[in-house]
């Protein structure tokens, strides 16, 4: 349908906007319209209330597109935050939702503190072990501001993402050292190999601070189970295992993904143009704080070089295309009914 084809394009071409490319539109093909031609997504599903209070409700999204449920959660939450201070919506069988960061910034523009989550297919292996456990579980915070842009801090509990690794495949680079382990226990860099192994289940993504716990690695383990837990406790929903893509038989299979979204009216608790300057206060007290001497001259706070991507991008005319997206955009023109007559020319052809 026309509207929820609009609302899931909006998710991804705002993380190219922002210069979040790993989650942009270049994983049109193989996260969504793959996974539709596989059978295990659905271009399109009701969306179910399961239970619902004034401040909470449980939602099903029926294995629908994550980047139509999501934004469908979002509103919930912050209309139940407007009436009642506080809202929060968890959500079952959807699938992958796109940039967490869009939640969190649709409660920030309303006047709310965001916060949002997913689990997603084992990617990270726990701290002192090799076997991927948990997905890459981003835990992401909202913060309105009397700034142009909101605090938005939106990251990953691994290292990186897969959608980087990704990235560092069709851009032909190697992977940096420490953010991937082998069921060996090696620290791997060979990015193919990489996205091979972590099919077969062979590689696991490192934690934020690392292998082992000298540099904090089980923090980040720690944060990424906290994501996991909100993600399948509230929703009975898979983990692990159930949650590969892959069947006994090595087939395509569903994965059922949970969600969290938590809204908090601003308004409800204090005068929200108090807030928002206090808030732009300390960031701007953080950013005039004394730089590195051998660093780049510069502090940023979360959300800043976002703003300043999208600003940069859309004075240039919009987002550049790869030549291996674009290759990727015209096969699905030719492929799919209609498109080739909607879209003769792309228009970054």
């Amino acid at each position: 349908p026309e509207k929820e084809a609009r609302v899931s394009a909006g998710v991804l071409i705002e993380a190219d906007k922002r210069g979040i490319d790993s989650h942009g539109i270049g994983r049109l093909k193989t996260i969504y319209l793959d996974r539709i031609k596989n059978g295990i997504l659905k271009p399109y599903a009701p969306i179910d209330i399961v239970k619902e209070t004034e401040t909470t409700a449980l939602v099903d999204g029926n294995m629908g597109m994550g980047l139509y449920v999501g934004p469908f959660c979002m509103e919930l939450a912050i209309a139940k935050a407007k009436k009642s201070g506080l809202g929060f919506v968890a959500c079952r069988n959807s699938t992958h939702y796109g940039i967490a960061g869009y939640y969190t910034s649709m409660a920030c523009e309303k006047g709310c503190v965001g916060f949002a989550g997913t689990n997603a297919r084992p990617s990270i292996a726990p701290t002192f072990g090799v076997e991927p456990c948990m997905g890459t579980n981003p835990l992401c915070f909202g913060i309105p501001s009397d700034e142009s842009f909101p605090f938005v801090i939106d990251c990953a509990t691994s290292i990186c993402q897969r959608g980087k690794i990704e990235k560092y495949a069709r851009l032909g680079m190697s992977t940096p050292k420490g953010m991937v382990i082998d069921n060996k226990g090696e620290e791997r860099t060979d990015t193919e190999g990489i996205l091979k192994g972590m099919v077969k289940g062979e590689c696991a993504l490192t934690p934020l601070g690392g292998v082992g716990d000298e540099l904090g690695g089980y923090k980040g383990y720690s944060w990424s189970v906290v994501v996991e837990l909100l993600s399948i406790a509230f929703q009975n929903g898979d983990f692990g295992p159930q949650l590969t893509g892959v069947d006994a038989q090595g087939k395509p299979a569903p994965m059922s993904l949970g969600h969290f979204f938590l809204a908090i009216n601003v308004e409800a608790i204090c005068d929200l143009e108090v807030f928002k300057k206090k808030t732009g206060d300390f960031l701007r007290y953080l950013r005039n704080s004394a730089k590195d001497p051998n660093g780049p001259g510069r502090i940023w706070t979360a959300g800043e070089a976002e703003n300043e991507f999208r600003k940069k991008r859309m004075a240039a005319g919009g987002v550049m295309v790869p030549p291996a997206l674009l290759k990727d955009m015209q096969v699905l023109r030719e492929s799919l009914p209609g498109l080739k007559e909607k879209y003769p020319k792309f228009s970054f052809e």
